[in-house]
């Protein structure tokens, strides 16, 4: 089966930009906050984007109605959620369950991971180093540095940050705490998941499984929307598998949409909040065509190189950028926003700092966007 976007007749039911947008918005509890628990909350997303600490808090700000950072906090120092490399070779936050699960499932993605390292691995058992790196870690949490350290007596002649890398795929490696706790510090140390849960992996889901999660977070999706999202290939048949189950539209590109019959796909015209979102936010990273979210005019302005900032969606669509400063939340919107637009902007700002920085003193300011 071939993984391009497959284009499909005018038989199917168009979904034009705005319709999409408001479906995943609603999926991704950003149309209406969520009364859900925390947990329920990183389980539906799929897990969090979590390059950085901070993400997966902001994240859960935007799309919880009564979060407090530290209940977040609380999931993982009592091993309930851990950070961990799972989806497109990335660090998330995921409930130990999917941790578990969603980890096996990936595996194949890191093994081809390893082929790009494979000069610096010449000669390098991998099953050996896997037994090796796994007594290490389950001894004692180590550092990248560490690991590579020790790894590198072993095999002298491989490429240190090969070895490290080979060991970060081949295991279901967590970062323990005090790492990833809110207002807390910590350097990424790490062991495995079983080690750390107290509880072996599980087999991993059948495709079908997480594509229905998969379409209930972040759908309609197109099969080449699922592949972005998961850093995986040759999903066509899983979703072929599950057709007679789902029902079909098409985007204003003519490419073939899957959606779960029931899942919500709120009326165009139904209003969106302003969010704050964290820099490296699933919503806009989970499409091949995110168009959905990001206008065509502002593509690209929410990253620049490697770096991701902090975006802020207005109407439901990225709409401009957004920091931090020491006395200020500094809101840079990308076009003239009206008057009620920025009370509205300024009401959720405001509303944002109380929840995540409850005490401090900030004004709300406008500037000009930098990139």
């Amino acid at each position: 089966m071939t993984n391009t976007k497959r284009s499909v007749t005018g038989t199917a039911p168009l979904l034009d930009a705005r319709a999409l947008n408001r479906a995943t918005l609603d999926r991704q509890l950003l149309l209406r906050r969520s009364r859900r628990s925390v947990a329920a909350a990183v389980e539906h997303l799929l897990g969090l984007q979590a390059q950085n600490v901070k993400p997966p808090y902001y994240a859960l700000a935007a799309r919880l109605d009564g979060f407090a950072p530290e209940a977040l906090s609380r999931l993982m120092a009592d091993r309930e959620a851990v950070r961990i490399v799972t989806m497109r070779s990335t660090i998330h936050t995921h409930t130990a369950d999917d941790c578990l699960t969603l980890r096996p499932l990936v595996q194949p993605a890191r093994d081809r991971e390893l082929v790009t390292f494979r000069r610096g691995l010449a000669g390098v058992d991998l099953d050996r180093l896997a037994g090796l790196a796994r007594d290490l870690v389950e001894t004692e949490p180590r550092t990248m540095g560490q690991l590579r350290e020790a790894l590198l007596k072993e095999w002298p002649d491989a490429d240190p940050q090969a070895l490290a890398v080979a060991a970060r795929c081949r295991l279901p490696l967590v970062q323990v705490t005090p790492r990833g706790l809110w207002g807390r510090s910590g350097q990424v140390s790490l062991t495995t998941a079983e080690h750390w849960l107290g509880r072996p992996a599980q087999p991993a889901p059948t495709p079908d499984a997480v594509v229905l999660r998969y379409l209930a977070a972040f759908g309609p999706a197109s099969v080449q929307d699922m592949q972005t999202w998961a850093g995986m290939t040759r999903l066509r048949d899983a979703f072929e598998r599950l057709r007679p189950q789902l029902v079909t539209f098409r985007d204003e590109a003519g490419v073939e949409l899957f959606d779960l019959p029931d899942a919500p796909r709120p009326d165009p015209d139904t209003p969106a909040p302003p969010r704050f979102l964290p820099e490296f936010d699933n919503l806009l990273l989970s499409h091949a065509d995110r168009s959905r979210v990001i206008p065509p005019e502002h593509r690209g302005r929410s990253w620049k190189g490697n770096m991701a900032y902090r975006t802020l969606l207005v109407d439901g669509f990225l709409a401009g950028l957004w920091r931090l400063e020491e006395d200020a939340l500094v809101i840079e919107p990308f076009d003239r926003l009206s008057r009620s637009q920025r009370d509205d902007v300024t009401a959720e700002g405001e509303r944002m700092l109380r929840v995540m920085h409850p005490g401090s003193s900030h004004d709300v300011r406008f500037g000009v966007v930098r990139t």
